[in-house]
């Protein structure tokens, strides 16, 4: 008697929902959920991220936000996603499979943001195909028929040697222009 056992493989599920909508102001992309944002759902939610007290820093929110409250942000034209949306982690634990540039890329035809930012040089390298050594931080040079592009640097607390908010103050002067 033989007996089969089939293994059913369902899709990963989205760490963290995509926070878009046609014609946004902004929208903030990184490579991946943390693996603290996966536990939680919120955006840049470890404790040790500088992304909510950076963006009110700068002077993109009228108020510091906490994570928690991401999907609020969607009121003042500021969308969210990843070019991950199945992997967490540190981005050198983010398999390469699952970075999908190409769907990215789709979404913003879609949703055809005014300002694209993503907060890691690592994520603009992934989009750009290109190292991130060569990359530079603050607005990009405008190209195809993508919305304006900037680089920030990583709020992540891993990231801190290579902290500043001086490209976040220029993204909240473009995007106020």
């Amino acid at each position: 008697m033989f007996s089969f056992t089939a293994t059913i493989h369902l899709p990963t599920p989205h760490r963290l929902p995509d926070q878009l909508r046609p014609n946004l102001r902004l929208v903030f992309v990184g490579t991946a959920a943390s693996t603290r944002s996966a536990e939680l759902g919120h955006y840049y939610a470890h404790p040790g991220n500088r992304f909510w007290r950076a963006i009110h820093e700068a002077g993109i929110t009228p108020r510091r936000y906490q994570p928690s409250e991401f999907a609020s942000l969607i009121e003042l034209g500021i969308g969210f996603t990843d070019l991950s949306k199945t992997g967490a982690g540190m981005d050198h634990q983010i398999a390469a499979e699952t970075i999908d540039v190409s769907g990215f890329r789709a979404k913003m035809e879609t949703y055809r943001p005014r300002t694209i930012a993503f907060t890691s040089k690592k994520a603009a390298s992934l989009f750009y195909g290109r190292p991130s050594s060569g990359i530079a931080l603050g607005r990009q040079q405008r190209r195809e028929s993508l919305p304006e592009i900037f680089v920030l640097p990583s709020p992540s607390g891993a990231a801190s040697g290579h902290w500043t908010l001086e490209p976040w103050r220029e993204l909240a002067a473009w995007i106020a222009a």
